[in-house]
C-alpha cells in the first residue's frame, strides 16, 4: 500500500508541474495575467487550433490530477 501511495504522490507532483506549465502557456484574456506578461501573444498561442488543443490538454491533465488527489486521499485514509 505504501508503494501505491508513493507512486500517486510522484504522479501528482509531475502533473502539478505540467499543469503549471500549461497554465503559463495559455493565452491571457485581459485579466490579471496581463500585468505579468500574459497578454503578450506568441505565434503558437495565437492559432485557434493550438489554443483549443492546449485547452483540451489542460482540462485532461487537470481531470487526471483531481482523480489522483482523490485516490491519494482514499489510499492514505485506508492505509492508516
Amino acid at each position: 500500500m505504501d508503494v501505491l501511495i508513493l507512486i500517486c504522490q510522484i504522479l501528482v507532483f509531475i502533473l502539478s508541474l505540467i499543469l503549471i506549465g500549461l497554465v503559463l502557456l495559455s493565452k491571457g484574456n485581459g485579466s490579471v495575467s496581463d500585468m505579468f506578461g500574459g497578454g503578450v501573444s506568441s505565434t503558437a498561442a495565437s492559432s485557434g487550433v493550438a489554443a483549443r488543443n492546449l485547452r483540451v490538454i489542460t482540462v485532461t491533465t487537470t481531470s487526471a490530477w483531481v482523480i489522483l488527489i482523490i485516490l491519494l486521499g482514499v489510499l492514505i485514509k485506508f492505509a492508516a
